[in-house]
């Protein structure tokens, strides 16, 4: 222990000793004020970091100090540029390669225990027989009470090929269970689905920018164009992003050999950079709609954008999240990397797709409103106005759904995923995802399953409003006048889960359905199915359908809404 302190004095000697002896270099030369600064500062940092372990009156952790103090001052510049210790290499790795070494699950806290959310179809988890619902008591025999999820997925990932074995809880077995598992690679598909809506129209449904993403959308537009594909959606609502190399690689799948993509400007000139379309594309005519919402960022914002810029593609849905901040990793000391932002992306027209009001954002974090005086118009290849601002404005918007706040809460507070787990024990199967209604014989079943849910509890906006109004009229002195108004309209709204179960039905029903189709045919399934009412996707094949609307739209003489300020 002795050593291991003399060598850390040493160490910060040598620190000190360097950066008095820059320091000199600095002043005595005059030549660069800023770097100076730099060093004056972190002399200042070092000098309070060491009071304050010496002096503080609880025992302090300088690792956890530490990692407090990097995140807090990166995240004074933006929300992308960040600090990768060596501990979280794994989960960085797998954000940019959709690969890790596992069991293949998604897993979730529950109560005292983590249990099993999700089994992926075709990997280890599922084939040795784990199922949705399952809680972890054990792994290799080390008990998983209290553990955090992060500390219970650490223990699930391993080298590839070896085994370990996970004792489970399951609702409805008496005894736990003790399962092998042979750990493999698990590499996550980023088309997790692609199909024909009908006859002539196929849908790619792309889920991350992960790496070779691009030839998985090849492989599945090649065999969608052989099954009689004449109209294609791409799918890129909820995509997060990723390799900006992969979205250079699908935008040319369907633009020409040389054609701009995106371009980057930084303050360093090396980072200034255009990308253009390098290789010959599979298609440069079939009729393309791409979906986009609030949760389509980065990648998924050049791709889409660079389609309507050169007019290759309708864009439907919302306006897409307004990230177009470049991230470069820089390697660090003992492993750990740096993510700095050092650029901002710019698309064909001369849009940047960054939020040009960054402080207000909705909840999500995407763009907020956007006034006219902040954005300005530009134009696509053939002509049409477009506008920045954050984003991308699609040509035709479709209003989001606004879930209830009874049915955010049956989601959040897991109701619907634990009602699901009850329900697969008692039916073996249902039909398929193309054909499944659930019945209404079924939907009371859930109805009188939360009735007797105790802890259930919800607050609708209606009272969030009335608490608002109740506070203000009180300050106003008006209660003496309002108050049994006031009191009688609070009885009116109060929280009647039989009531409002029955008057957000389709929600609640489709919610329910699409866990239900997770847990018997997995993702696909949840896809297939929800796929039959999705509006975004309805509008896509209408407009598809209509050649003279499509081509109107993409020649401006339809006005779209990227046409529109508003």
């Amino acid at each position: 222990m002795e050593k291991r302190k003399g060598f850390f004095k040493a160490r910060w000697w040598i620190i000190i000793s360097l950066s008095v002896l820059i320091t000199f270099g600095f002043v005595a030369a005059n030549t660069d004020q800023r770097n100076f600064e730099i060093v004056k500062n972190l002399d200042i940092f070092y000098t309070l970091f060491r009071e304050l372990n010496s002096s503080y009156v609880d025992e302090t952790q300088p690792e956890k100090l530490i990692k407090t103090a990097i995140d807090g001052m990166l995240e004074s510049l933006d929300p992308y540029t960040t600090f990768i210790p060596e501990s979280e290499m794994e989960d960085f790795r797998f954000m940019t390669t959709g690969e890790y070494a596992g069991i293949g699950a998604l897993i979730t806290k529950r109560g005292q225990y983590v249990v099993i959310s999700e089994p992926y179809e075709g990997f280890p988890a599922q084939q040795s027989g784990l199922r949705a619902g399952d809680r972890i008591l054990e792994i290799n025999g080390e008990s998983m009470l209290n553990r955090e999820t992060a500390q219970v997925s650490e223990r699930l990932k391993g080298p590839a090929g070896t085994e370990l074995k996970v004792k489970v809880q399951r609702p409805g077995i008496k005894n736990p269970l003790e399962i092998p598992i042979t750990r493999r690679v698990i590499q996550i598909n980023p088309v997790p689905y692609y199909g024909m809506l009908d006859k002539e129209t196929g849908i790619i449904i792309l889920s991350n920018f992960t790496q070779d993403c691009s030839r998985e959308v090849e492989k599945a537009f090649t065999e969608l164009k052989k099954g009689g594909m004449r109209t294609l959606v791409l799918d890129l609502r909820g995509n997060p992003g990723g390799l900006m190399d992969e979205a250079v690689k699908i935008a040319n799948l369907f633009l020409p050999r040389g054609s701009e993509v995106v371009s980057t400007r930084g303050k360093v000139s090396q980072w200034e950079k255009t990308f253009r379309a390098p290789r010959e594309p599979i298609d440069t005519e079939m009729p393309i709609a791409v979906l986009i919402n609030r949760g389509s960022a980065s990648a998924s914002e050049i791709v889409a954008g660079a389609l309507q810029d050169h007019d290759r593609a309708v864009v439907v849905g919302q306006r897409s999240f307004g990230k177009g901040l470049v991230q470069t990793t820089r390697n660090l000391a003992y492993n750990a990397k740096l993510k700095v932002t050092t650029a901002k992306y710019y698309i064909p027209s001369g849009r940047c797709i960054q939020a040009v009001d960054y402080s207000h954002r909705n909840e999500d974090g995407s763009v907020g409103f956007i006034p006219d005086s902040l954005m300005k118009e530009f134009k696509t290849k053939g002509g049409r106005p477009v506008f920045d601002g954050g984003g991308i404005s699609p040509d035709i918007t479709i209003d989001s759904d606004r879930f209830s706040n009874i049915s955010i809460a049956l989601i959040s507070q897991q109701i619907v995923f634990d009602y699901a787990t009850e329900f697969t024990l008692e039916n073996p199967s249902v039909e398929k995802p193309e054909t499944f209604v659930l019945t209404d014989s079924q939907f009371e079943g859930f109805k009188n399953y939360v009735a007797g849910l105790k802890e259930f509890r919800y607050q609708t906006e209606s009272q969030d409003l009335l608490n608002k109004l109740k506070a203000a009229v009180r300050r106003d002195g008006y209660m003496e006048y309002a108050g049994e108004s006031l009191a009688l309209i609070e009885k009116q709204i109060a929280p009647d889960i039989s009531r409002d179960m029955e008057l957000f039905k389709p929600e609640i029903s489709e919610l329910l359905s699409l866990e239900l189709m997770r847990r018997y045919y997995y993702q696909k399934g949840a896809i297939l199915h929800n796929l039959r009412s999705d509006k975004d996707v309805a509008k896509a094949l209408t407009v598809l359908s209509n050649k003279n609307e499509y081509q109107g739209m993409l020649s401006g003489t339809i006005l779209t809404h990227a046409g529109d300020k508003r």
